[in-house]
């Protein structure tokens, strides 16, 4: 945990070698990744923490100020305690608090995986209107069901990512969870759509970046990812067949081997600069 006059933060560490930070996305907690890291059998330090208002972080967001920066601020508190240069890895919301970081610069980062981030704004182009209005229709419905008192509204936005089903296939706590954090989750899309992500801005993050999505993903969770892929300089990307968005449980071995893989190159690609 680290204590910060702004509230408390989670931290936790286990393993040896490399430091990854591994950002869970909304409804979720550092746990998340315990898939994910058991598939590297400790070959890594793997840093995880949770987003604010989740597990033991406390929210410092309102309604009138959901700005992303919030978030980058707790995360950026997590990669100082880490110390050294660290691969940033977040999912989901994570991913795009990750982005946030990266984009900000003020702490030194070795490489960054982006794991279907909600990346709404880059969306905004007429020839992708469609999939804009695809988010917006869901959220709009969601935050409708959850004003009128339906106290699964989240589900909502769990089968618009997962699929129909998505959400009752969950084990009871998972489902509880959701519905616990439901006001937080719609304060993280707040922050999202607050978030004036541009291709421009996207140009200046310049160290390694590999962006992957799931080959049954929604269709505009798709085609953001896959911006957020082509804005990048130094990005590749990756589709992994037969998953959806919530990869880092139900396809662990290959959402691990491919963070694996990126963090591999991105040393050897270090070391052949003399990377400080």
């Amino acid at each position: 945990m680290i204590e910060d006059p702004r509230g408390r933060v989670d931290y936790e560490e286990r393993g040896s070698g490399p430091t990854i930070v591994l950002v869970p996305g909304s409804s979720s907690t550092g746990a998340a990744w315990r898939p994910v890291m058991a598939a590297w059998d400790d070959r890594f330090r793997c840093v995880t923490t949770s987003l604010l208002g989740y597990g033991g972080t406390a929210e410092r967001r309102s309604s009138n100020d959901p700005s992303i920066w919030h978030e980058a601020d707790l995360l950026e508190a997590v990669i100082g305690k880490a110390g050294g240069q660290v691969h940033l890895v977040g999912h989901s919301f994570g991913g795009l608090v990750a982005i946030a970081v990266a984009l900000r610069k003020r702490v030194r980062l070795a490489s960054l995986t982006v794991i279907e981030a909600p990346a709404m704004e880059l969306l905004q182009d007429d020839r992708d209107r469609q999939h804009y209005r695809a988010f917006c229709d869901m959220t709009d419905g969601y935050f409708a069901a959850f004003k009128r008192g339906d106290a699964e509204a989240i589900a909502t936005m769990i089968d618009f990512y997962g699929g129909a089903g998505t959400f009752a296939s969950w084990p009871p706590r998972v489902r509880a969870y959701a519905v616990e954090t439901t006001a937080v989750n719609i304060l993280d899309w707040a922050s999202g759509y607050d978030f004036p992500l541009s291709a421009a801005a996207l140009k200046s993050i310049d160290i390694p970046v590999l962006v992957a999505w799931g080959g049954a993903s929604h269709p505009a969770v798709k085609r953001a990812n896959a911006l957020l892929a082509e804005c990048i300089s130094r990005a590749v990307s990756a589709e992994i067949n037969g998953a959806a968005h919530f990869m880092i449980a139900t396809h662990a071995n290959e959402v691990g081997r491919l963070i694996a893989q990126h963090v591999y190159s991105a040393l050897a690609n270090c070391r052949a600069y003399a990377c400080s």
